[in-house]
């Protein structure tokens, strides 16, 4: 067989290489197999990774904020800077995120702070107050999304509360009595428009199996205290995005997840070369660490994705 121009003048052959060049792995028939079946099951840990952070740590991650929003809630009814309105001190809008009263129904053993902002994302830290809509304890008609069963299902049980059950709040502006009027489902008739001055609550959440929730359940409760002070609106229901509408996911993620994803698959082909040329003890033990909090973030952001009341 007759050599090529280059091997010829250069004598250069693959048995001749520095050792590096002979180190580079070349993947054969049974190294792909291997290799498609690792990322084979990359997707399975990946898929189990969501489901874990989505029911397991989920729920320690709102137990988290909540506590972290009940601190930073306090310091504010102290100060008295509690947002009050749609706007706060400075004229601008109370920033998402922002806790602005803490609910509480004995009868099921909720208890939690309400945040501004009805986003998927809002939702992971706790019940979201619908912008559009005067705060708890004020004349109008207030509306608090909370999920059903992921982060916390601080709204899981609101289907359970009976007519003349018992709602209270607390904002800046002091505590408001809440009682339950109706538990209803779509097609049910809709409240009464109400009167000038009067209050009311309505809780809203996913209803049906855990976690794949096929319709929502409002509760509305009338405010029996007497109303607030309540600031004129600034903006209505049509300002809304459309992520901050009943049963809607945070598509803004999607840069995120799929950043992740990609980090994530690179780091697989990475580690996989590694495990030729550095070790699979060594390699194995800077992996596991890594893709886990890789892969965490970007469950924890496909999470985003689904239905603010799941």
């Amino acid at each position: 067989m007759t050599s090529s121009p280059l091997t010829a003048s250069s004598g250069w052959s693959r048995d001749t290489a520095s050792p590096a060049a002979r180190a580079l792995p070349v993947l054969g028939e049974p190294d792909r197999w291997r290799f498609g079946g690792s990322a084979v099951i990359v997707v399975g840990l990946l898929l189990l990774g969501f489901a874990v952070q989505f029911i397991g740590v989920s729920q320690i991650s709102y137990l988290r904020d909540q506590q972290l929003e009940l601190d930073s809630f306090r310091y504010q009814l102290a100060n008295a800077t509690a947002p009050v309105g749609q706007t706060g001190q400075d004229g601008r809008l109370v920033d998402p995120g922002t806790p602005v009263a803490i609910l509480r129904a004995p009868s099921i053993g909720l208890n939690a702070v309400v945040l501004e902002g009805t986003t998927s994302d809002i939702t992971r830290s706790g019940p979201g107050h619908r912008r559009d809509t005067p705060l708890p304890g004020q004349a109008g008609a207030s509306v608090v999304y909370g999920r059903q069963t992921g982060y916390g299902g601080p709204f899981g049980q609101i289907g359970r509360l009976h007519v003349g059950d018992v709602l209270t709040t607390v904002t800046g502006q002091g505590r408001a009595r809440y009682v339950v009027t109706d538990i209803r489902y779509p097609g049910d008739r809709v409240p009464q428009p109400l009167a000038a001055g009067a209050g009311r609550l309505t809780l809203v959440s996913g209803a049906g199996l855990p976690y794949l929730p096929d319709t929502v359940v409002r509760v509305d409760a009338k405010l029996v205290t007497k109303a607030a002070v309540t600031p004129q609106p600034v903006f209505s229901y049509a300002a809304l995005s459309p992520q901050e509408l009943t049963m809607a996911g945070d598509g803004d993620v999607w840069p995120f997840v799929v950043l992740g994803l990609i980090a994530l698959a690179g780091m697989v082909a990475l580690f996989a070369v590694g495990m030729r040329l550095w070790g699979r003890r060594q390699t194995l033990v800077v992996a596991v660490p890594v893709v886990l909090a890789v892969g965490l973030f970007a469950a924890g952001q496909l999470t985003v994705l689904l239905p603010n009341l799941m």
